[in-house]
């Protein structure tokens, strides 16, 4: 019943949905997405799957606050997709994908609010650790953990250079990922290095014409 419901979402296009709507910024169409995910979810809360198909789309939508600088929307967005992807992750500890959404929103969580830095920040570091050790070739999970660092203060092993040590890493694993070289920029640019940061972002939309906050970033990154 399990593999047949996780079936009948993918069918629906539950995931393509949420990141079609991810990329134009449609936060009412991603939220209705959300919905048909949790749902799914809380009738087989046992199921890891649709655990983790909802703890994505909370994911999803926690990226949308943060890029219309909304930390509460956010926030909330990432803690809902966190107690789903606990779930996930009790269900099938073996999943590297689990661990590496798991600290994913762990991060997500933690923008503007150092009690949940000191509250979230281990956690992050632990599960997106374990993602890249039960699959080194993962390029989502450095980046991941590339994107983690970038939220983390220099003294929980955050900051630039760590960051991009992880996204490079991501890139060279998969270059056809617009969600690096998006990240990629973003981590330049806050390094003062702006002329390598539109270089990236070009390439990040070059990827994904369709991601507005690809193109937004690129429109504020200076030339020099």
């Amino acid at each position: 019943m399990w593999i047949g419901m996780a079936v009948a979402l993918a069918a629906a296009g539950v995931i393509e949905d949420a990141r079609r709507a991810r990329d134009v910024q449609d936060r009412a169409a991603l939220e209705a997405t959300v919905a048909r995910a949790a749902e799914a979810a809380a009738k087989q809360p046992q199921n890891p799957r649709l655990q983790y198909e909802a703890a994505l789309v909370y994911s999803y939508l926690a990226e949308i606050f943060a890029e219309v600088r909304d930390q509460a929307g956010g926030r909330k967005a990432a803690e809902a997709g966190i107690a789903a992807a606990e779930k996930a992750v009790a269900g099938d500890p073996k999943s590297a994908e689990y661990h590496r959404l798991l600290g994913a929103l762990y991060a997500q969580a933690i923008p503007g609010n150092l009690g949940l830095a000191l509250k979230y920040g281990p956690k992050t570091k632990e599960e997106l650790e374990r993602a890249v050790t039960l699959d080194p070739k993962n390029s989502d999970a450095y980046l991941s953990r590339g994107i983690g660092k970038y939220y983390l203060p220099p003294m929980f092993g955050g900051g630039t250079d760590a960051a991009l040590e992880d996204i490079r890493k991501a890139i060279e694993l998969d270059p056809k990922s617009d969600q690096a070289y998006l990240w990629q920029g973003i981590v330049l640019r806050k390094a003062n290095r702006n002329r390598e940061a539109r270089e990236s972002l070009a390439q990040a939309v070059k990827l994904n014409p369709r991601r507005v906050w690809a193109k937004q970033q690129l429109e504020k990154t200076p030339a020099q």
